[in-house]
């Protein structure tokens, strides 16, 4: 009797210890994306931009232009406990090679900007933080869906789908039904309607 108890036992052992490591990842490391492949000049260039504390979400022909482009974030520390998990960023840019040098193409940051000023439809006021919500299309490249994380003050909280223009080859934000592009404003003072 003692030995079928002892050998009780050992089995019991032994399949608890079997259960602990199955092989499947956790349901946090499973929802986990894998970090896309790219060239180290590409965290040189995100440490100038955003210091240590930046992630490479993304790398390749971004934009289907024919260059190399990275989309690099700023990722929120602690996600409060009302909010929703996902992407959710303080700070992101996407940057291009140009010859032997990378140039921010797009900051979002509290607005949103590209090489030529404010993209149309966001917020007049800043914005804290950004959920990131990123999808690549085989003929437009990647596209960008951007919800403000806190409804900005005076506005609303509204998705804002940014991504390449190829008539004027740079992002831009697109209207409210994501259908034509918005042209961009040097500032986003208020129009005086005296």
């Amino acid at each position: 009797m003692r030995k079928f108890l002892l050998m009780a036992a050992l089995c019991a052992a032994l399949v608890g210890a079997s259960c602990e490591g199955n092989g499947h990842p956790s349901t946090e490391e499973a929802a986990k994306p894998a970090a896309p492949a790219y060239p180290a000049e590409v965290d040189t260039v995100a440490q100038k931009l955003f210091g240590l504390e930046n992630d490479v979400v993304d790398y390749g022909d971004l934009a289907k232009n024919g260059k190399e482009q990275a989309f690099i974030v700023n990722k929120v520390k602690i996600t409060p406990e009302t909010m929703a998990p996902g992407l959710l960023v303080t700070r992101a840019a996407i940057i291009e090679k140009d010859g032997k040098s990378w140039n921010e193409v797009l900051l979002i940051d509290e607005h949103l900007k590209n090489t030529r000023g404010f993209l149309g439809g966001q917020p007049i006021s800043a914005v804290d933080g950004w959920r990131v919500q990123k999808e690549e299309d085989p003929k437009d490249g990647l596209e960008i869906y951007l919800t403000p994380l806190h409804k900005p003050a005076g506005g609303y909280v509204e998705t804002l789908e940014i991504r390449w223009n190829p008539q004027v080859k740079r992002y831009q934000s697109l209207d409210r039904n994501f259908e034509h592009f918005l042209a961009e404003s040097p500032s986003l003072e208020p129009i005086d309607e005296r």
